[in-house]
C-alpha cells in the first residue's frame, strides 16, 4: 500500500464516520422525524455511483470509503421509515385537540 493509498484510506475513514453520530442518535432516540429523507436518498444514490466508479478503477480507498458511507446511508434510510411516525397517527391527536376545545 502506497502513502497515497494510506492518505485515501485515512480520509475515507474520517468521511465515513461523519454519518455515524446521526445513525447512533436515531437508533438511541428511535426518532427520525428530523432526518431528511431527500438528503439521505441523494446521498445513497451518489455513494452508489462513487462505489461503481471506484470498482471500475479498482481504487481501494474509494471502494472502502463509499462502502462504509453506503452502509450508514442505508441504515439511516431504514431508520427513517422504521422510526418516522405515519401521517395517519398524527390525525387522531388533532381530532382530540378539536374535541377537547369544544
Amino acid at each position: 500500500m502506497t502513502a497515497i493509498d494510506i492518505l485515501g484510506m485515512t480520509a475515507g475513514c474520517i468521511s465515513s464516520i461523519t454519518f455515524l453520530p446521526q445513525v447512533v442518535k436515531t437508533w438511541k432516540t428511535k426518532s427520525a422525524a428530523d432526518v431528511s429523507l431527500l438528503m439521505f436518498t441523494f446521498a445513497t444514490v451518489s455513494v452508489v455511483m462513487w462505489l461503481v466508479y471506484g470498482i471500475i478503477l479498482a481504487n481501494v480507498p474509494i471502494i472502502f470509503t463509499n462502502s462504509m458511507v453506503l452502509l450508514f446511508s442505508l441504515i439511516m434510510l431504514y431508520f427513517k421509515f422504521r422510526y418516522s411516525e405515519p401521517q395517519n397517527k398524527k390525525l387522531p391527536k388533532i381530532k382530540e385537540l378539536v374535541i377537547h376545545e369544544n
